[in-house]
């Protein structure tokens, strides 16, 4: 049976590997996008969701008696766990990037647009990128948003309650009558309970997830799913990257960043 060191070292050698191809799927969809190739497109997007769904399993495995350690990985930066939620980003999030790129590209767009005008160039500007969702692909995104933000809430309450369970613990009356608390056998009994309920909830969250990516790529054009994978992608990257950049100015902490090895 693995020690909780070591299995603290496969999920860090997990979350290696899963950050290793989030840099060769950027690399995968920025070339996939210049075809504009909808068969390839579709495929390329299915397994990237396959994907995430195969790396929450992987987590779930090793989560096993020692998942706090995903609720504040050492492997990644003060900045990315400041970020986490259940173990990862929160779902809700997935949307708000569709909304900031949705946003960014029609500004973008008009840009071109009026400075075409000038030009008394005249051109069909639809492409089916993230700017030119449709009402109807708008209102069941922000239908999903809400419905999300409600599961989101109601896990939230249920790590809190659990937080708030730890006073109630046996183990806060031994902390109070001793000034030593040594893990004894009901004090581990205890604690690896806790981290079961943990790694439900982390599970939950995951499935969430999932679930929610899922939905959001059903709603959209291979194209439109392919942009915000893209973007969701880039941000996770740059997130991981600028928090390393920070640490190092900082502390002089030395992060190996996994996802410029990968492209390298």
């Amino acid at each position: 049976m693995a020690t909780s060191n070591g299995i603290e070292q496969l999920q860090k050698g997990c979350y290696h590997e899963w950050m290793s191809l989030q840099a060769k799927r950027i690399v995968d969809l920025k070339e996939a996008l210049t075809t504009k190739d909808d068969r390839k497109l579709g495929e390329l997007v299915g397994e990237i969701v396959d994907e995430f769904q195969k790396y929450t399993k992987k987590r779930s495995e090793l989560s096993d008696r020692s998942c706090s350690s995903y609720f504040a990985p050492s492997w990644n930066s003060s900045l990315e766990n400041s970020l986490l939620w259940m173990g990862g980003c929160r779902p809700s999030s997935f949307i708000r990037v569709i909304y900031a790129t949705c946003g960014s590209q029609a500004e973008t767009q008009l840009s071109q647009y009026l400075l075409k005008i000038d030009e008394n160039i005249h051109e069909n500007h639809g492409d089916g990128s993230l700017s030119d969702l449709t009402s109807v692909q708008l209102g069941q995104i922000n239908e999903l948003h809400m419905k999300v933000i409600e599961k989101e809430d109601k896990l939230s309450k249920k790590a809190a309650n659990l937080q708030e369970d730890v006073a109630d613990m046996p183990i806060a009356v031994t902390a109070y009558a001793t000034d030593l608390v040594e893990a004894g056998v009901a004090v581990e009994n205890v604690l690896d309970k806790h981290e079961e309920c943990l790694g439900v909830l982390m599970a939950e969250a995951d499935k969430l997830r999932v679930e929610t990516l899922k939905k959001i790529v059903e709603v959209m054009t291979p194209v439109q799913a392919a942009e915000f994978l893209l973007a969701g992608k880039r941000l996770h990257v740059s997130l991981h990257e600028w928090g390393r950049v920070r640490e190092e100015r900082r502390f002089g902490c030395a992060h190996v960043d996994h996802a410029a090895a990968a492209r390298s």
